[in-house]
């Protein structure tokens, strides 16, 4: 079985093959355009269809502003289609900013993209056009939802799950910087925070309803959730509208950006700490990840492999990811360039590139 990575920076996008995910043969950077002479943007998100093995791309171009492109030949060629696949009606007094996340049903053809500002787009043939999903966008709370220190998006998109429980086609999790947790039980059509427990330091009121600066959401295998927050890490065992318990006791910082769930285990996790929200440096200078194997009661660091010097990379939201595998393999990289792999029967990271562009975002299947 060989494994391909997506790795999308702040110039370009760029792959790496493997058959043993220890050792990677990296290429690159991959032109999606091959007539745009002004070189390449940045490529803030992935998505891969597992369904139909399409791939999504978030880009943006310094001339022609936010793009979305796909493949359907695991990136060989790109396409854009004529008419932008995301676009909002004239009636909303809104244009795109960027694509934060793609994210995909239990069909084909329905993909949700999350954007900037605050939106949720829905596509039904499989990502060439999106419509405004009007109930989240028309919600009372969104006059209040604001920017976070990247922007005001919908980063993070889990559908068919509310929490832990069986899985409904019509149930959708969103979260957002700055807004938090909203889900909808049936396909969008109405919308609800499940924010209780997650604390946000910054507002007057430490415990609102909404408000809170979700940095990014994983589903775990059985539906429950994973938060990183701004400033907190968060473990939700129920459905979310029950409530969140922190869970970072034993990680050396609650701050951070990514989180990645075990695609089969529900207790096990990964977690990327960073010193503060004004230091963007891991702790102690030190390149590390953290797991924990019992849903968040204890965590170890796990950094065979990564470098020992001082080293000042972070990991950003969108640049961790598993690749669900039998046996899956973990995966992240750094805004320094630099990217890693692990697999899960063994506590060794592998480098598969260095030195590239700031790494946005990091995609992995088996081919």
């Amino acid at each position: 079985m060989a494994y391909l990575l997506l790795i999308g920076t702040r110039k370009g996008l760029f792959t790496a093959r493997s058959e043993d995910r220890r050792t990677w043969e990296p290429n690159g950077p991959h032109r999606l355009d091959e007539a745009d002479d002004a070189g390449m943007g940045p490529v803030y998100t992935i998505g891969i269809n597992p369904h139909s093995g399409r791939l999504l791309a978030g880009t943006e171009s310094r001339h022609f502003g936010p793009g979305v492109w796909h493949s359907d030949d695991l990136g060989a060629t790109w396409t854009e289609p004529a008419e932008a696949p995301i676009r909002f009606p004239e009636d909303t007094e809104a244009s795109l900013t960027r694509a934060w996340q793609f994210a995909f049903a239990d069909d084909a053809d329905t993909v949700y993209a999350g954007v900037e500002p605050h939106a949720l787009f829905r596509s039904t043939d499989g990502g060439d056009g999106f419509t405004l999903v009007r109930a989240l966008w028309e919600h009372p709370h969104r006059a209040e939802w604001f920017p976070g220190a990247g922007g005001g998006a919908i980063h993070t998109i889990l559908p068919g799950t509310l929490g832990a429980g069986e899985r409904s086609p019509e149930a959708i999790t969103v979260a957002m910087s700055t807004g938090g947790v909203y889900q909808s039980a049936d396909s969008g059509a109405s919308w609800a925070p499940a924010n209780r427990g997650i604390s946000a330091g910054f507002l007057p009121d430490e415990e609102p309803e909404f408000g809170q600066c979700v940095h990014r959401v994983a589903a775990a295998s059985d539906g429950s959730f994973y938060a990183q927050n701004h400033h907190g890490v968060y473990r939700s065992f129920a459905p979310a509208t029950e409530g969140w318990s922190r869970i970072e006791s034993g990680l050396p910082t609650d701050f951070g950006f990514a989180v990645v769930a075990h695609p089969h285990r529900p207790e096990s996790a990964w977690n990327f700490p960073v010193v503060s929200q004004e230091v963007h440096l891991p702790p102690d200078n030190r390149l590390s990840a953290y797991r924990t194997d019992d849903s968040g009661a204890t965590w170890r660091a796990v950094d065979d492999g990564l470098p020992r010097d001082p080293y000042f990379g972070i990991v950003l939201r969108d640049a961790a990811c598993t690749d669900g595998a039998d046996v899956p393999g973990f995966y992240f990289g750094t805004r320094n360039g630099d990217v890693y792999a692990t697999t899960d029967n063994a506590d060794r990271w592998h480098q598969v590139t260095a030195h590239l562009p700031d790494v946005l975002s990091v995609r992995a299947v088996e081919v």
